[in-house]
């Protein structure tokens, strides 16, 4: 949603000509505002999600050669910070029904050279947290939170991003708020924050008679103009996630009436936000395959997909053939290493059984009761078709 708030502000930035963040208010602004609704002490704007991912890797200063934990099933963003830093990315299985990292699958992977764990809570759905620290914290690894399509998502009471030592989100066109892109990363963690601060900015302290850098960052800084569409944003993110929840609560109670067609599972005593409403089929009970089934909603004019991304994110020809950078193999194959890594695509059943059956409906903030009922109408009417076939 968009609307006059976001027109003020930017009209505000153009007119005062400035458009880099120092000096600056509403990058500064954004952060602070954004550290404050998650209740955490520091907050690092920067130009995606996939910047704040890479702001928190940044951060932690691991060594090449050091391995990340990290989930089969993202986007490209949630692996590139990994490589750039010169980590391993090492992939542990999902949930079958939440579609986020099993935790004994997390233990399974740990080795000495483990240094980080980048959950993802995918869809909006949150990853089973208490766990995952425990294991985490028994072996001194950091736990950075992929938060990128999970805003106002709650663990126990806890909102997503503020219970590990990283949340990370992303400001990308689809997701719950938007400025085109853009990212932000928060922690309580003032040694950390520093580091991400910095590199976000060059490695560069900033002050002082002579320019320094102090270790190797990017240029991640997110400008005014984005960031004065962020603050309009932050602004409208409660109200964007209430209406995607109540939305999917009402054909939640639709599906329920529909034989052979699954609503999502949702985490006990947790609440999901719904970047996108996901659904499995009984195929015993239709006779058909989610593929299918998918096409025939599709006819009805409902947009969506089988599969998400298709197959996992380590099958991907980059990371398959280990060719991130150049005929090098690194850092797979480094020196640094302590083991050569390669992937197989059997290496995570659950997930390929999860982008097998999974059929995502496509999820908005702006859908109302009429949609709703459109949706469920055109599920409906598939699934008597297929079960009247058998």
């Amino acid at each position: 949603m968009m609307g006059d708030e976001e027109i003020k502000n930017l009209t505000e930035v153009i007119h005062s000509g400035h458009l880099f963040r120092y000096g600056g208010k509403f990058v500064v602004g954004f952060e602070q505002e954004f550290a404050k609704r998650y209740g955490m002490k520091h907050a690092v704007a920067s130009t995606s999600g996939t910047a704040a991912l890479h702001v928190a890797m940044g951060a932690l200063r691991t060594n090449p050669g050091d391995e990340v934990i990290v989930s089969p099933i993202t986007d490209m963003g949630g692996i590139i910070p990994v490589l750039f830093q010169g980590a391993i990315p090492i992939f542990a299985d999902l949930e079958p029904d939440m579609y986020c990292m099993q935790p004994e699958s997390i233990a399974e992977n740990i080795t000495d050279r483990t240094a980080a764990i980048i959950v993802v809570h995918l869809l909006g759905q949150t990853a089973d947290m208490d766990p995952i620290l425990e294991i985490a914290r028994s072996k001194g690894i950091k736990v950075i939170e992929d938060c990128a399509q999970a805003y106002l998502t709650e663990y126990h009471g806890q909102l997503a991003g503020t219970v590990g030592d990283f949340g990370c989100f992303s400001l990308q066109q689809s997701k719950h708020m938007t400025a085109g892109d853009g990212g932000i990363t928060i922690t309580n963690d003032d040694d950390l924050a520093a580091n991400a601060r910095l590199f976000a900015d060059k490695g560069w302290p900033r002050g002082g008679e002579a320019r320094d850098y102090v270790f190797l960052g990017a240029n991640y800084r997110m400008n005014e103009l984005t960031g004065a569409v962020a603050c309009a944003q932050l602004g409208r993110v409660e109200t964007s996630v209430a209406n995607r929840r109540a939305a999917a609560a009402n054909l939640t109670a639709r599906i329920n009436t529909i034989e052979g067609v699954n609503p999502p599972a949702e985490r006990p005593n947790c609440k999901h936000s719904f970047w996108q409403y996901p659904i499995t089929i009984g195929e015993d009970v239709l006779g058909c395959s989610p593929k299918d089934f998918s096409e025939a909603v599709r006819a009805e004019g409902i947009p969506c997909g089988v599969g998400y991304i298709g197959r996992p994110i380590y099958m991907t020809q980059m990371i398959y053939e280990r060719s991130a950078y150049g005929t090098s193999h690194c850092p797979w194959t480094c020196h640094l290493a302590s083991r050569e890594v390669e992937y197989h695509e059997q290496d995570c059943p659950n997930t390929l059984e999860i982008l097998r059956r999974i059929i995502l409906i496509y999820w908005n903030e702006n859908y109302r009761d009429r949609e709703v009922e459109d949706i469920g109408d055109a599920l409906d009417k598939v699934a008597t078709h297929f079960r009247g076939k058998r």
